[in-house]
């Protein structure tokens, strides 16, 4: 007799998840942005750069093969139903992989670049490196930069958090995810008109420098910050205020590599320029997803420096990471205590 209620409840339980997430994306959305939860993310797509993209591209769709995706849509179905839903809906850190990953499909360059940068760092490597937490103990901080996303306090995802381990991920399933992923710097709703292709001779002072989806993740208000509302601190060398560069993505950097409350260059995890590299902003050197550096010296120098020297063959911590210079601090006087000789002129011989 029991076979004759159960296998109808089963059924009807593995139609009902699908037809939830059909009834979620029907009209790209349109159908569920009807529920009061749901409309501000979908108003906020109405007018962002990824307006033309239908929310199933991003968020998946009824063809989704994660059973986990469908329960997290059906359970929400009958919150709301229930009246229990959130004024809000906010994706939580397991729905945002999935996304993350999508990305991809229209962001190849920018994804593979990410992937081989250090910010695509995995949770098992920032938060079970012994090095590091036997120096500095594992605190809710530092999940403010690792981890932005990830929905508890450092006691919910690491044990013990002490100075002595051996240390375990709570959620062993983190181990290989991301811990900054695309939706740290980015928010897919922002407003903003979708990128175009410019001009051959298109003139540089009117081409776009930033995107508008560059936003930073508070991880305490769970909203994005659009970088235009974050701000470059003023910072010094000593007693002197350190010339600035005025790009104003620098303001999102300067969110994770931050100085000490004294705003001392290089202080803290901050790198800010002084000496021969003052004013120049951090993407000048640094590749926006990859962060290579590589070519960074042919931005900006000729074959030789002011002085004659090839600049990738000098003692900084360009050459080599153990160098003394570093080339966020380098100035001249540290490779010329005697006097900074004065600027050669080129001729026709020397170039």
């Amino acid at each position: 007799m029991r076979l004759r209620y159960i296998i109808p409840s089963l059924l009807a339980a593995a139609l009902i998840v699908p037809l939830g997430s059909v009834y979620y994306h029907y009209e790209s959305g349109a159908a569920c942005a009807r529920c009061h939860e749901i409309q501000p993310a979908h108003n906020q797509w109405r007018s962002s750069s990824h307006r033309g993209v239908a929310c199933s591209n991003c968020h998946g769709s009824a063809l989704t093969l994660d059973v986990g995706f469908h329960w997290t849509n059906l359970r929400r179905a009958v919150n709301h139903f229930r009246g229990r839903e959130a004024e809000e809906i906010r994706l939580t850190h397991r729905d945002l992989f999935p996304i993350a990953e999508r990305c991809a499909t229209c962001h190849r360059q920018e994804f593979a670049q990410w992937q081989a940068g250090p910010h695509s760092a995995t949770y098992g490597r920032i938060f079970l490196n012994p090095e590091h937490n036997t120096q500095r103990k594992l605190m809710d901080d530092c999940l403010r930069c690792h981890g932005m996303h990830f929905d508890g306090a450092m006691r919910d995802l690491v044990a013990p958090v002490a100075a002595k381990g051996p240390w375990k991920l709570l959620q062993p399933e983190l181990t290989q995810r991301p811990a900054i992923p695309c939706l740290s710097c980015h928010h897919l709703h922002s407003d903003g008109s979708p990128l175009e292709k410019r001009p051959l001779r298109a003139a540089a002072a009117g081409q776009e420098v930033i995107r508008p989806s560059v936003s930073l993740y508070d991880r305490r208000e769970q909203l994005h910050v659009p970088v235009r509302l974050l701000g470059i601190p003023v910072m010094k060398d000593g007693d002197r205020v350190v010339k600035m560069s005025p790009d104003p993505r620098q303001a999102l950097c300067y969110q994770c590599h931050a100085p000490l409350a004294s705003a001392q260059a290089g202080s803290g995890d901050d790198r800010t320029g002084v000496g021969v590299h003052e004013g120049i902003s951090c993407l000048t050197c640094h590749a926006k997803h990859s962060q290579q550096t590589g070519q960074s010296c042919k931005t900006c120098h000729p074959k030789m420096s002011n002085c004659g020297l090839d600049v990738e063959k000098m003692d900084t911590s360009f050459k080599d990471k153990k160098s003394k210079f570093n080339v966020h601090t380098v100035k001249c006087a540290d490779c010329h205590p005697k006097g900074i000789p004065p600027k050669r002129t080129r001729t026709a011989a020397t170039d």
